[in-house]
């Protein structure tokens, strides 16, 4: 069987882009579309397609769904009807008493809509426009109205069998019988070795029968194959034939074949789009199998590469555990949407959080792709009806906004922390403690990762493009070089020559060195690499000699585990006078500081491009307004300390109003007159509730509604705030600072959605009784540290600012 259809697209003539298309934000939306008895209907060409046809039901059943919709509609009085009398005669007489029951318009019809059924998910196609729809198998219902192309997708729903749908129009129609799929159900090996992929864009069938586009590109000057391949998965344009992404350029000029597959409800791929839901993660399953499958694959398996979207693909995807995945290598991930990246703190990033979601929603509507548009208008048939579910995109700045809470029944599949355990292949992971788009609490799941034998982690200061930085890039190669092409891991000279031009273009620096290649031989590699430790931190990343601003790293550290166990908690108490000092204040003293809301929406970027990498090198950190923070700094320390890990602050509080938003940042106070950002954290206090014992500890807060609660009027309370994970080396001589403020201003990219209270008062109590602390994770610095201290301005993602003299509010 060919990937390649023609003609008819799930048993309906192909769409055109004839129809008018408009944004789509919702379940329920504007369009038109032929309903589906109006149209021309073919046989299904997809010999493993799930489809149940609109046929007749048995009329026991179709009873008893008729008595569950009559039910949900009785009055508020109790008074209910007997729903076949209710329904059985729709059709007016006109006082005919004399016409017969034979000629009256059936109450239920077998259904002229389609029906695709996926696990978890069920579709329906061609249903009347604006009528509503029920989804049960007696035990479980799920209700919707269909979109006015006659779309309508059910999510999330249980698996089992005796499902059926029905439309409530007049007639009303029913469709068979048929069993939800689990996530586990994998198709038999027939389903992928049946598929035939070729150099170029393809069309790979999903177990539903859903098509997703695979962009096919052979390494160029390698000969006929089999090659070493590697696959790029997201919701991007990995799938574009007009221009690679990033990872898959430089796997090509590495020597390998490489497939970029488009998630399903994006590019040209068939189905609605939705974030990280469950079917992508099994649809990686598939595509996975019938990649390997092909006879130019060399060793008939596959690793996966790419960041960002495509690095946190790799997770759900691994997880699912493809028997033909070889290694994989996520790069600039998170561990848990909801506190990583979405809602740090319980505060909703209308920064980056928020930007990314609207472009994810404009690029994914129909043809929201220029590539994807010329696809359509030149004769790509498939494409052009693949757009066809894109009504029931999922939309996702309304889902972001509902979910001000951490839901476990929704979030915790969204949380690769949740599921990394069960990901069993050689895995290699990258992340910068600064980064600007996904953060740095990717670092605290790293524990998790118990199913694999074979994880390496590299930790590092910088932005988010950094983990494709030629240190980490180099180590990615040679893992895939050893798991995927099972050869001798070796860079060419040819792209040893080129890569100094390539990284100047990317990052706007020069004088870039790759390592030196490490292995004479396979066995070596991979005995090395296996016996090598866990985890490489890379220290002072963009203040070297030999290229400042670059993505290299001055020295490093490595860890057999992480967190370290040599890093030891040392607490400090802030004390009056902005002191942190080893000992409470023996008297309890009040200091406050103002919230400033606009805050909120500032940034430490310049330029106008979110995504030029330029821009990090010398990022604008602004200081602070007068009132605006409290202060507190250590005393100049007596030795050299690494950071490693993350750490907290305790605050004992209260406020002017019931709720209040948090922000804490570590930084560096030099010798030299200037403070070095480091680390941040946030909190929204009514979120302060702690996970419990049993609960993985690295979660910190619950962010469950249920444990919600307001700050108590005129009482002090104790909140916890953690500090994302961080490296750094504080010199001695300098002093560590803590500043406690409103959110913002010192982050590139994230802004925040805070509480409107600009004006009013944050009060923190000092010493003994309400010892409010900070503690951070440090150990001795390695030896070979130089006394240099970083560069300003060179060191990547950690801005400067002179030091200025500070005074906190005392309250009387």
């Amino acid at each position: 069987m060919t990937s390649r259809i023609e003609g008819q697209f799930f048993g309906q003539p192909l769409v055109t882009r004839g129809l008018v298309w408009r944004k789509w934000n919702g379940d329920a939306h504007g369009g038109s579309r032929p309903r589906a008895d109006e149209k021309e209907r073919g046989s299904d060409p997809r010999k493993n397609g799930v489809y149940a046809r609109g046929m007749r039901r048995p009329l026991a059943l179709a009873l008893f769904l008729l008595a569950l919709i009559a039910g949900a509609c009785s009055s508020d009085t109790g008074d209910t009807a007997d729903p076949v009398e209710e329904v059985a005669d729709p059709v007016e007489h006109d006082g005919d008493e004399s016409e017969s029951d034979a000629d009256a318009e059936p109450a239920v019809v077998p259904a002229r809509f389609d029906v695709r059924v996926s696990a978890g998910q069920v579709t329906i196609m061609g249903a009347t426009p604006g009528v509503d729809a029920l989804l049960t198998n007696g035990a479980d219902t799920y209700t919707g109205v269909v979109d006015e192309l006659g779309n309508l997708l059910f999510r999330l729903v249980e698996p089992g069998p005796g499902y059926a749908v029905t439309t409530i129009d007049v007639p009303d129609e029913v469709s068979d019988e048929f069993t939800v799929p689990t996530l586990n159900d994998h198709p038999g090996i027939d389903f992928y070795a049946g598929q035939t992929l070729e150099e170029g864009l393809n069309y790979i069938e999903m177990r539903d029968g859903t098509l997703l586009s695979a962009m096919v590109r052979f390494p160029e000057l390698a000969g006929d194959g089999p090659f070493p391949t590697v696959v790029e998965y997201s919701g991007y344009d990995p799938s574009s034939p007009i221009e690679e992404e990033p990872t898959i350029g430089i796997y090509r000029a590495l020597g390998y074949a490489t497939v970029g597959v488009n998630m399903r409800g994006s590019g040209c791929s068939g189905g609605a789009f939705d974030y990280f839901e469950p079917l992508q993660a099994i649809d990686g399953y598939d595509m996975i199998e019938v990649i390997a499958g092909q006879d130019w694959v060399q060793h008939n398996h596959v690793g996966m590469v790419g960041i960002s979207y495509s690095g946190i693909s790799q997770l759900y995807v691994a997880a699912t555990q493809p028997p033909s995945l070889a290694a994989i290598t996520p790069v600039s991930v998170i561990d848990d949407s909801y506190r990583s990246t979405i809602y740090p703190g319980g505060i909703y990033n209308n920064g980056f959080a928020k930007s990314w979601g609207d472009a994810r929603q404009d690029s994914n509507d129909a043809y929201g792709e220029e590539w994807v548009a010329q696809r359509a208008e030149f004769g790509d048939e498939v494409c052009d009806a693949n757009q066809l579910l894109r009504s029931q995109n999922r939309d996702l700045g309304g889902e972001a906004t509902n979910q001000a809470f951490y839901d476990p029944a929704v979030a915790d599949f969204l949380s690769p922390r949740t599921f990394v355990d069960q990901i069993t292949v050689p895995t290699f992971v990258a992340g910068a403690w600064q980064d600007e788009q996904t953060g740095a609490r990717f670092a605290t799941m790293i524990d998790n990762f118990t199913g694999t034998d074979v994880l390496k982690v590299h930790l590092y200061n910088g932005a988010h493009a950094d983990s494709l930085g030629p240190e980490s890039l180099q180590r990615a190669s040679e893992f895939m070089d050893v798991y995927v092409a099972e050869t001798t891991p070796k860079i060419s000279t040819f792209v040893r020559a080129a890569a100094p031009i390539l990284y100047e273009q990317s990052f706007g620096v020069t004088g870039v060195i790759v390592p030196d290649d490490r292995f004479e031989s396979y066995e070596e590699a991979r005995s090395t690499i296996e016996s090598e430790a866990m985890v490489t931190m890379f220290l002072e990343m963009g203040s070297t000699d030999f290229a400042p601003g670059a993505p290299q790293s001055r020295s490093q550290v490595t860890f057999e585990s992480w967190p370290p166990p040599a890093a030891e908690m040392m607490t400090w108490s802030m004390g009056p006078g902005g002191e942190l000092d080893e000992r409470p204040a023996p008297e309890t003293s009040v200091e406050s500081f103002v919230v400033d809301v606009d805050r909120s929406q500032q940034l430490t970027k310049t330029g106008d491009g979110d995504d030029d990498p330029n821009e990090f090198d010398n990022l604008a950190w602004a200081p602070l307004d007068p009132g605006g923070a409290l202060i507190y700094d250590t005393t100049a320390l007596s030795d050299d300390y690494l950071l490693a890990g993350s750490g907290a602050v305790t605050l004992w509080i209260s406020a002017d109003e019931s709720d209040a938003d948090l922000q804490v940042t570590i930084s560096e106070i030099r010798p030299d007159g200037q403070e070095m950002y480091v680390q941040s954290g946030w909190l929204r206090a009514s979120h302060r509730q702690l996970v419990g014992p049993g609960d993985d500890p690295d979660m910190v807060h619950t962010h469950s509604e249920a444990d919600a609660t307001p700050l108590p009027t005129g009482e002090l309370t104790e909140v916890l705030i953690d500090i994302l994970p961080a490296g750094h080396v504080f010199r001695a001589g300098s002093r560590i600072r803590l500043t406690i403020s409103s959110p913002g201003g010192d982050r590139n990219l994230w802004a925040f959605d805070v509480l409107p209270n600009d004006g009013t008062n944050v009060y923190v109590s000092l010493g003994s009784e309400t010892d409010s602390t900070l503690a951070l994770p440090l150990l001795p610095a390695p030896d070979d540290i130089t006394d240099e201290l970083p560069v300003c301005g060179a060191q990547r993602s950690q801005p400067c600012r002179p030091v200025v003299a500070w005074t906190n509010t005392e309250v009387e």
